[in-house]
């Protein structure tokens, strides 16, 4: 089977504030993303940036065969929510943005606001795996790391403004992945050796940033380390990013002021992580991925084809 997530950018029906502004440019956007999608074949997808519910069925009714859909009911204040693609039968597992309750609330403006929740739902859903009993997978799109102030700006007025909200944003990816790193821990409820978990979606940063590393749990056993192949207590715990399996000439999910970043991460329990046969970013076979440079003001490719973001896969083997 292929598990993958993919950002869609901007899934919108024409006509509102940030998606395309007419029919045939939608049509354009939504052949380009149902042609990637085709050629990956995935069984199961994360998707981020669905901004439309109606958008993402008329997608899945581009592609072959029957497509089940589960989408988070918790939205961003742009509407834009996560949600999965499925060839089988899906379970809604959870659907939540709760911190946990130890974590106290974090500041996201220079006004002292504060939320005590994520910007966007974190979905699990259950899903059959032939012959290998349930697979369990959460998806998710943390606080980005492109920075918006105050009045819709996304220039700050001096460099003291600029570095407050690089740390507000901080502390809300960091929030949100500490929630995220919980609801791992319910998934694989300290069975990682025996249970197929997965956790995946837009981490808005890369695989060495602190954020990310809350998500793997206990230290140790990372793919390519000495440990790896050793069994301790922590694989009943622990998540391993798959980005050390990805060829470095693609190891990247999309391109940042000319400045190629893997942000975008798949990572399993110890019972799948033993069971990948290849790991890409883009489409199989393809090379690295050929995506557009995006600058700081996400509204340049309001209505663009295809998305500024190539998917992240895995195959897992029998």
């Amino acid at each position: 089977m292929l598990l993958g997530t993919w950002n869609l950018e901007n899934l919108y029906r024409p006509g509102g504030p940030y998606g395309p502004e007419d029919e045939a440019a939608y049509e354009v956007k939504l052949a380009a993303l149902a042609a990637v999608i085709t050629e990956l074949d995935p069984t199961l997808l994360g998707v981020q940036e669905v901004g439309d519910p109606e958008a993402l069925k008329d997608l899945a009714g581009m592609l072959d065969d029957d497509w089940q859909l589960a989408l988070s009911e918790h939205a961003d204040s742009r509407g834009i929510r996560v949600g999965f693609l499925s060839r089988t039968a899906v379970t809604v597992l959870a659907d939540t943005t709760a911190f946990p309750a130890e974590l106290r609330p974090v500041q996201v403006d220079d006004s002292g606001v504060t939320v005590t929740r994520a910007g966007r739902g974190f979905l699990a859903v259950e899903v059959g795996e032939a012959g290998h009993g349930p697979l369990r997978v959460a998806v998710c799109h943390l606080k980005s790391k492109l920075l918006s102030y105050p009045n819709d700006r996304f220039q700050p007025r001096d460099e003291g403004e600029r570095a407050r909200y690089g740390a507000y944003a901080l502390y809300r990816r960091a929030a949100e992945a500490t929630a995220l790193r919980a609801l791992a821990d319910e998934l694989l409820d300290g069975e990682g050796q025996g249970r197929d978990v997965a956790v995946l979606g837009d981490l808005n940063d890369e695989v060495q940033a602190a954020t990310t590393q809350i998500l793997l749990g206990p230290p140790g056993s990372e793919i390519g380390t000495p440990g790896y192949e050793k069994a301790d207590k922590g694989d009943a715990t622990r998540l391993w990013d798959v980005a050390p399996l990805i060829p470095p000439g693609q190891r990247y999910s999309r391109v940042n002021s000319g400045r190629r970043e893997l942000i975008d991460h798949v990572l399993v329990s110890h019972r799948l992580v033993h069971r990948v046969t290849a790991a890409g970013t883009g489409l199989p076979g393809e090379g690295p991925p050929g995506l557009p440079s995006v600058g700081p003001d996400p509204a340049e490719r309001r209505g663009a084809p295809g998305s500024d973001h190539a998917p992240v896969w895995v195959r897992i083997g029998g």
